[in-house]
């Protein structure tokens, strides 16, 4: 027999279950830590996750970066208070001495806009963020090269920055302590997999789940955190759901002429990525030009995409990256919410006890507490209390309104 990482179970412990999780990676794993540390819930929680080992999970293949800079004043409140919670981790885990400090690495985020049309897209964004508290500034070309001389910015209009809380963070340490203190909490955690939910005669609930270990599990609350295959979950409840796998690629590669300054995470106009990831090396993302849906089990790397788009671009926006090397790739998957690419929180509005923490379109690791947070609420509360996410409820799914969020990279 197959022995189990530690902390989780073969099989559950029980038949019935207040809460029921279905995936324990960062965003089931957040969910479960604040339901858990609520001292109004005293029920017990399960979470379901058929990968124990998380290897390819979207939280193990991210790139593990948070800015400010988008364009829906919720958006920029949701990452002020992720960036609010890591800095101060270990307060926020009742002072554990265990914790580590996680500090964010603040070389900001630069978006280079070489046409009229996105520029005004740049300003009309700086006054939501600036208005919401971020300190993203405005820089022309000339302003762009002084503070950053390696940049040709011969096409160059304008760039949006902010190093107040944008870059990178230690996002595995996140979600090792999210999954560590819920279990410690009284989370079970249990490797199987959802293979069907049944439901009551008037299609209003989830009464129970079949796992392929062959367990029947009774919940009262259904939370659906599978990432790129929550379509698939919803689907098992009847639940036409608009969030597919999105391919993403990812490269570290070493300069042979590194930059003596940190490099931003600079969004390019070609949709090329790429920002400083310390030594010497920095790491390069993207996409193809057709971005289809894909089977969530497909990490297949395209070969040809880094030389015939990502390293001519690289090397055209940093002259000083002519010659770099790629040490290392991967491939991992956007949960893409096709609406607007913005989250889906809350309860479906006909199977009232199925929630759903999906859709997050590449941002949810950055997004992680405060969706983790304001599920928690939902599922005790039967609200939020905190922050409001409404407006990403399930409704606006339903009615086909979308909220369009213009800073998806």
């Amino acid at each position: 027999m197959t022995s189990l990482p530690a902390g989780f179970a073969a099989e559950p412990a029980h038949t019935s279950y207040d809460v029921v999780i279905v995936g324990g990676a960062i965003m089931g794993s957040a969910a479960a830590w604040f339901l858990s540390r609520d001292p109004d819930f005293d029920g017990r929680i399960l979470v379901v996750e058929r990968d124990p080992s998380f290897a390819m999970c979207s939280t193990a293949h991210t790139n593990s970066c948070i800015r400010q800079q988008f364009s829906t004043e919720l958006n920029v409140r949701i990452s002020q208070f992720t960036a609010d919670f890591i800095r101060n981790l270990r307060a926020n885990m009742d002072d554990d001495p265990r914790v580590p400090d996680l500090p964010v690495r603040a070389f900001g985020y630069l978006y280079l806009a070489d046409t009229e049309a996105f520029a005004q897209v740049l300003r009309q964004k700086q006054v939501i963020q600036r208005a919401a508290g971020a300190e993203t500034r405005l820089l022309t070309a000339t302003e762009i090269l002084a503070e950053y001389p390696f940049y040709n910015v011969e096409d160059i209009l304008l760039g949006s920055i902010n190093t107040r809380d944008e870059g990178y963070f230690d996002g595995a340490t996140l979600f090792d302590w999210f999954r560590r203190k819920a279990r410690e909490a009284g989370v079970e955690y249990v490797a199987d997999e959802v293979t069907a939910m049944t439901l009551n005669a008037a299609r209003t609930r989830v009464d129970s789940l079949k796992l392929s270990g062959g367990a029947v599990v009774h919940c009262e609350q259904l939370v659906n955190a599978t990432g790129p295959r929550a379509s698939r979950t919803a689907a098992m409840a009847g639940i036409d759901l608009p969030v597919e796998p999105r391919k993403r690629y990812t490269w570290i590669f070493r300069a042979e002429r590194p930059l003596d300054i940190p490099l931003p995470l600079t969004i390019d106009p070609s949709g090329v990525h790429f920002h400083d990831s310390g030594g010497g090396r920095y790491l390069a993302g993207a996409h193809d030009a057709i971005d289809p849906a894909v089977d969530p089990t497909d990490f297949g790397m395209n070969h040809t995409i880094w030389l015939d788009h990502v390293w001519p671009a690289i090397a055209n926006r940093v002259p000083q990256f002519e010659a770099i090397r790629v040490e290392t790739e991967w491939v991992g998957h956007y949960a893409y919410n096709v609406l607007d690419q913005n989250a889906i929180i809350g309860p479906h509005p006909d199977v009232a006890n199925f929630f759903f923490m999906n859709g997050f379109s590449g941002h949810g690791l950055q997004q992680a507490p405060a969706m983790g947070r304001g599920m928690a609420e939902l599922l005790c509360h039967g609200g939020f209390r905190t922050l409001d996410l409404s407006p990403f409820s399930f409704q606006r799914i339903a009615q086909n309104r979308p909220i369009p969020e213009l800073a998806i990279i």
